[in-house]
């Protein structure tokens, strides 16, 4: 397990009709691995877009981004779905589980497409350690905001990921659930990098780099020092 991140030169641009508007304007970051950074920034200034190229989930106007030595952006659709599925978690602001399956289902999924049967039996153990051992039956419309956003990083982690993306993950959290998630964020995934979006400042403030995003650029970047521990 590594996490390494390099990011080269990277932009996005999208039509608006007749015009293009840039989204992300020459961007070089290096994480390294293990670490915990957080972006920042007001709305539309590119921090999701940002994410969601690291992730694969997009793919980029121009530039590289390269994970674990692996060029995401010369990968074909086949390719990136597998590396994505080994390499990559991603958790949602908005959870994205699928109303149809219990929590252990949900949760089960990344390894069940890999067919993984060893890591899929690492369902239980993880949704215990996110304290939901007794929610593993219910659906996700019978769990709180706060409760499916722990099966989401349950299901993030259950591949053992090197890398960790999460894109508002207590924005649609009280303080005290997102302190949680946070928390459960920073001991699941200890041994991952973890790349956190947010507008929270004091989620930002516990991360060892905050990248500080404005209109497609990071315009500053506070450093800070040891990776910090759930207290």
């Amino acid at each position: 397990m590594s996490g390494r991140i390099e990011v080269h030169s990277l932009g996005r641009d999208y039509r608006d009709g007749k015009q293009s508007l840039t989204v992300l304007d020459n961007v070089d970051l290096l994480i390294q691995p293990r670490e915990f950074v957080a972006i920042t920034g007001p709305s539309g200034s590119g921090k999701s877009t940002l994410l969601g190229l690291m992730a694969g989930l997009d793919r980029p106007t121009r530039g590289q981004i390269i994970i674990d030595g692996t060029v995401l952006t010369d990968l074909d659709e086949d390719q990136l779905s597998a590396f994505r599925g080994r390499h990559i978690g991603f958790v949602f602001q908005s959870f994205q589980l699928i109303p149809t399956l219990t929590a252990l289902e949900n949760v089960r999924i990344p390894a069940e497409i890999l067919g993984d049967a060893a890591l899929a039996a690492r369902a239980p153990e993880l949704l215990e350690r996110v304290g939901l051992a007794d929610r593993a039956r219910h659906y996700p419309s019978q769990l709180s905001g706060g409760e499916m956003q722990r099966v989401a990083l349950a299901r993030a982690s259950i591949t053992r990921p090197s890398v960790l993306l999460a894109d508002e993950p207590t924005g649609n959290l009280d303080a005290a659930a997102g302190k949680l998630v946070l928390d459960l964020l920073l001991e699941t995934c200890a041994d991952s990098t973890l790349v956190l979006v947010t507008h929270n400042t004091e989620l930002a403030a516990r991360a060892e780099r905050e990248l500080c995003m404005r209109h497609g650029r990071i315009e500053r970047v506070l450093e800070r020092h040891a990776r910090p521990v759930p207290v």
